[in-house]
């Protein structure tokens, strides 16, 4: 039997603890899991990929969950179908926290299946996160107020630190 790999592609420019809920809850139900980093022209960066790496490892690393150390992380800066073919990653999965994602998120996983028969799963985010975005974090850090809970403690430092410094 093949193991089943997929890939959770995204800028997670920061990760958040919604992120993170959703890479641990596919690595329960797949064999492994590449969060791959990508890069998003239409948004400014906080972190460059390799501090994004490192904030994921680190906040993966913090959960102490089994099912972290089935999930790997890459960055790629070209068409995700792309990677997808090069390292044979035939599924990827996307967290869903409304009907505006699932509303952003179906043509792009309709023509990933038409280029090269990749299939996407949904997974629906946990209500505790249903309103957080990396955005939405970043916007609440930069004015000073409190993303505790909203971000693994290592990312709210480091998002606290970029803004102080």
């Amino acid at each position: 039997m093949r193991s089943m790999r997929v890939c959770c592609p995204g800028s997670f420019d920061p990760v958040t603890n919604g992120h993170i809920n959703i890479f641990t809850r596919a690595a329960r139900m797949f064999d492994e899991v590449t969060v791959l980093v990508t890069y998003n022209p239409n948004k400014s960066g906080l972190f460059d990929a390799d501090e994004r790496i490192a904030l994921i490892r680190e906040a993966l690393d913090a959960t102490g969950l089994p099912e972290a150390e089935k999930i790997t992380i890459d960055t790629w800066d070209s068409l995700l179908v792309d990677y997808l073919s090069e390292h044979d990653i035939p599924a990827l999965v996307k967290g869903l926290r409304s009907s505006l994602d699932y509303e952003y998120e179906l043509p792009m996983a309709q023509m990933n299946q038409r280029l090269t028969g990749v299939e996407t799963f949904f997974l629906l985010t946990d209500p505790e996160y249903g309103y957080v975005s990396s955005t939405i974090c970043k916007e609440v850090a930069k004015y000073g107020g409190d993303v505790n809970g909203l971000l693994p403690e290592n990312v709210a430092e480091a998002v606290l630190a970029k803004y102080r410094g």
